[in-house]
């Protein structure tokens, strides 16, 4: 897990802002749904409770880290593992060795003994790692199996935790995990869209609040994309004018150069679009027809589009 902080002794850079892992934390939402289900996905709500991970500085140091570990545990669904939670100088925030189990063996960096209100933000990133491991669920390469963890602890509740772990201020910050703020705060928008749930109450961060409230706009921006009906008159009118293209030339359905959220192919039976469900970011292929109503065979969401 990387640690990204300046302005303390550790000699690291800035916090990187924006969303330049978008593609990659899209593909690693559609991947949970498709390998747990949308009855699977589900399971995990509501989100791990704030009580479930506080840890004040009266607290035993290793107590305090297993009964929160047990808490990250419980709520994603590893009842049998069991976390031995230890502390050593090191240059990530933390670790864990993955095995067979039932017993993992999970280091957090010395700094925590003295940071002990973002434990639980370390933990919940491990744990995952370990549900994750018995999934046979990765992606190739660090960086992006990475993003994939972040994700997935924050799209199944735990991963607020990470988000309120960010503070940043003019000299000084702390961030933990791939993602940047904002796209935690997307995952997290992402999340509260499906779950019906409200995170915001549970920040203690006021960045990490910022962050999320960004993240939730452009998770936003996702359910106002043509053919949507909830698009708006700008995406509508260039989404007329490239299916007019696509329909005029049938071997090159889409505009050279089109960056659109969707694209045309022409088929045996006339014109369909494709484009990506706002809930889990799978293709959705439909006939270009007017209105159509499309369910989502993977999440379910039944989706109102003019096409």
């Amino acid at each position: 897990m990387t640690d990204s902080s300046r302005g303390n002794g550790r000699g690291g850079g800035p916090v990187v802002h924006g969303f330049p892992h978008l593609d990659t934390v899209r593909s690693a939402i559609t991947a949970l749904y498709r390998r747990l289900s949308y009855e699977g996905v589900r399971g995990y709500a509501p989100s791990l409770a704030p009580v479930d991970a506080a840890f004040s500085d009266q607290d035993d140091l290793y107590l305090g880290a297993q009964r929160v570990a047990r808490a990250v545990v419980q709520h994603l669904r590893l009842p049998e593992a069991r976390m031995i939670v230890g502390f050593r100088t090191m240059e990530h925030a933390a670790g864990v060795e993955l095995a067979a189990g039932p017993e993992y063996f999970i280091e957090l960096n010395d700094r925590f003994r003295t940071h002990r209100r973002d434990i639980g933000a370390a933990l919940s990133h491990e744990v995952m790692h370990v549900l994750l491991h018995r999934l046979g669920l990765e992606f190739p390469g660090t960086r992006d199996n990475e993003i994939l963890t972040d994700t997935a602890t924050t799209y199944l509740g735990a991963g607020w935790l990470l988000l309120d772990a960010f503070r940043e201020d003019a000299v000084s910050s702390q961030k933990l995990g791939y993602l940047t703020p904002e796209e935690f705060g997307y995952v997290l928008a992402k999340r509260a869209f499906a779950f019906d749930e409200d995170p915001s109450p549970w920040f203690t961060s006021p960045q990490a609040y910022t962050a999320y409230t960004k993240g939730r706009a452009r998770a936003a921006h996702d359910t106002r994309q043509p053919p949507l009906v909830a698009a708006g008159w700008a995406g509508r009118h260039r989404y007329a004018r490239d299916r007019r293209y696509a329909q005029d030339h049938p071997g090159a359905p889409t505009p050279p150069g089109s960056d659109a959220p969707y694209s045309f192919e022409n088929g045996p039976q006339g014109l369909r679009v494709s484009f990506a469900c706002p809930t889990c970011l799978q293709r959705i292929r439909v006939p270009v027809r007017g209105r159509v109503r499309a369910r989502c065979g993977l999440c379910r969401t039944v989706l109102d589009c003019n096409t």
